[in-house]
């Protein structure tokens, strides 16, 4: 889903001499496919291009495993594309998760109207995100969003074929997190720098940085989601 923290994982993972993740596929704006017109790609042809004809980081790395990463949205916009991933050989699937769904949309939304996506790469002190207002619908749709997308993972491959990570563990454990992925993808252990370290863009709690927070807390009381408000 939208702001799990993918982009952090994706520069973790590239740390790895035998592992790369050549950012997003179904996304036109990325400018890590240089030269490739992707809008008019068929569905095989994108994943011929992402695990066959990929661009490689730097020659003298022996690339064992590459990936790239989707998001729930861009599904939606190639419905048919689900169904030819779940056939390709060899894939393994790294699913990102937020224990608190409600943190993602507050991110998403923060994203939105800020215009920030991603925190500032150099040192220094990082802008605070505007403080938002959540509808109640809004927060439900992306809730049950999130369910329906990661049920359809789940159910599409097998157990051995998947590796759930969470986001809030790789937050404060990156170190324990990658050793359980290079394992997952059966790469050598590979050390974790200091130089990729989480940037946050919001470090004030749900109920600061929400303004209708006693609102939705309210609303949400006695449904599956009030564990998102204690």
């Amino acid at each position: 889903m939208p702001r799990t923290g993918s982009h952090h994982l994706e520069a973790l993972a590239n740390e790895h001499p035998n592992v790369l993740a050549n950012g997003e596929l179904l996304n036109p704006w990325d400018t890590g496919w240089p030269g490739v017109d992707r809008t008019d790609m068929s569905d095989p042809e994108l994943l011929e291009l992402a695990f066959v004809r990929f661009p490689r980081r730097d020659a003298k790395y022996e690339v064992r495993c590459v990936g790239c990463k989707l998001n729930e949205p861009q599904f939606q916009e190639r419905p048919t594309f689900f169904r030819e991933l779940e056939a390709w050989p060899s894939l393994k699937v790294i699913a990102l998760k937020r224990r608190n769904l409600l943190e993602s949309f507050r991110s998403l939304i923060q994203a939105r109207e800020s215009g920030r996506w991603l925190a500032p790469s150099a040192h220094g002190p990082t802008p605070v995100p505007p403080r938002v207002k959540l509808s109640p619908a809004d927060c439900e749709s992306y809730f049950r969003s999130a369910e329906e997308f990661y049920g359809r993972i789940f159910a599409s491959f097998s157990p051995e074929k998947i590796h759930e990570v969470y986001y809030e563990d790789l937050r404060d454990s990156p170190g324990e997190c990658l050793a359980e992925i290079w394992d997952f993808l059966r790469v050598s252990p590979h050390p974790l720098s200091d130089c990729h370290l989480l940037q946050r863009q919001e470090t004030r709690p749900l109920s600061e940085a929400v303004l209708n927070y006693d609102e939705l807390r309210g609303h949400f009381q006695g449904t599956p989601y009030q564990a998102f408000f204690s």
